[in-house]
């Protein structure tokens, strides 16, 4: 199985002034009832205010499928099916820019830059892929920090031949490795945009571009049309003319701007993206000897799945479609490449709606493998207050849980280990 990564993300949410039980009533992923061990309920009751959770979190693969964020989320908010809107982040998209620089004798330059406004998700490699149509005849002359992967039909052109004639271009950043007199700033990160939040210097991408046989002009200019964003689950817009970007120099005392510019903005549906959940949680606890495993079949079952690779098989199975990233799943009941276990190890003796952290860089944050060493542990220390927040009805569990930015899917309300009944 090949070798993959991924960084780890972690968000935290409740409601205030929200019971469990009314928690519970509101949708999946929140606990109601569940056989307990014997453990003294009056005790942890009079520990309720202040006490602290210090929850367990390992995170296996059984797939060598490249990740680089982990969100977990605590709350009872009920989403809708698509996912298109999450309360977590309800502005989050990918804004795209095109500043034109300067006009050309049968064109424009503009400078594009694609912006990660996304709290939780990060775009990973193979990284973007932005693709329009053009309104008119336009072409592209030449690209600096990305460049196209279609030359298309340029026969009528003699001398200088332009860098794309197709209709439909489709653009890709370059690799790291580029020689800096091909790069401009923001560019040549080979497509991967970090989330505003976790990593907020490299979540925008750039390209400069030369197009011809254009409009020259702002009355002239045709706006492109027909936008798509790669990685799938992105929907774009159409382009709208906005008011020109302004520049400061870098001694604060003067001030230029873009003749044009217009944005197009993208926004992220998991159900667009994937039908399916790509990773699952399991829940234990030490006040409730119960451990509840993943849902079956929560990723898909082993029935409806091409392939999948048994935990101690030495056979090495090969992907025919050449075409496909779809990594190869160990065989488990639940068939998600990543699993979640969510331990809730003892009480302790403020507390904020939303809380997000990731694994230390070189220590916790990749994970290389599948398979038994596919898998890294941490642990959170959560303060909480017992006026509104209790673990009776299982608080010490997350409510939501997202991985790379994507809804997990949680066992069902009754199955959240709960305090025992006195």
């Amino acid at each position: 199985m090949n070798k993959g990564s991924k960084k780890q993300l972690f968000i935290a949410r409740r409601r205030r002034g929200q019971t469990p039980s009314q928690c519970a009533s509101r949708g999946r992923g929140r606990p109601s009832s569940q056989p307990a061990a014997q453990t003294d309920q009056t005790n942890l009751n009079k520990q309720e205010t202040g006490f602290l959770f210090l929850p367990m979190i390992n995170i296996s693969s059984s797939t060598s499928l490249t990740i680089l964020l982990l969100l977990f989320g605590l709350s009872c908010t009920i989403f809708t099916s698509t996912e298109a809107y999450d309360a977590l982040d309800p502005t989050g998209n990918i804004t795209i820019k095109w500043d034109v620089i300067f006009w050309t004798p049968d064109g424009y330059v503009a400078v594009v830059t694609i912006y990660n406004f996304q709290k939780y998700r990060h775009i990973q490699a193979p990284g973007w892929k932005l693709t329009w149509t053009w309104a008119k005849k336009e072409l592209i002359w030449s690209m600096v920090g990305a460049k196209a992967t279609e030359k298309g039909d340029c026969s009528r052109f003699k001398g200088t031949i332009p860098h794309s004639c197709t209709k439909i271009p489709t653009i890709v950043d370059l690799l790291p490795s580029t020689p800096y007199n091909q790069q401009i700033a923001n560019c040549c990160k080979g497509g991967v945009l970090g989330s505003v939040v976790q990593d907020p210097a490299n979540s925008a991408g750039a390209f400069q571009i030369t197009v011809g046989e254009a409009g020259n002009t702002n009355r002239t200019v045709m706006l492109p049309k027909n936008f798509t964003l790669s990685p799938p689950g992105y929907t774009c817009g159409s382009a709208k003319i906005v008011k020109p970007t302004r520049y400061i120099s870098a001694d604060l005392r003067r001030v230029t701007q873009a003749l044009m510019t217009w944005n197009v903005t993208c926004t992220y549906s998991q159900f667009l993206a994937q039908k399916i959940p790509t990773c699952c949680v399991s829940l234990s606890s030490f006040y409730n000897n119960t451990s509840v495993p993943c849902n079956k079949c929560s990723c898909g079952c082993q029935s409806n799945t091409s392939k999948c690779v048994e935990p101690h098989s030495s056979t090495v199975v090969s992907n025919s479609d050449k075409k496909s990233n779809t990594p190869l799943v160990q065989c488990t009941s639940h068939m998600c490449p990543i699993q979640i276990s969510w331990q809730s190890l003892t009480p302790y003796a403020g507390i904020n709606d939303t809380a997000m952290l990731w694994g230390i860089k070189f220590y916790n944050n990749i994970l290389m493998q599948a398979g038994p060493l596919g898998s890294v542990e941490l642990e959170l220390l959560f303060q909480k207050d017992g006026t509104n927040f209790t673990s009776s009805k299982g608080w010490a569990f997350p409510r939501r849980v997202y991985f790379n930015g994507d809804n997990c899917d949680m066992p069902p309300p009754d199955a959240y280990p709960l305090l025992p009944k006195v």
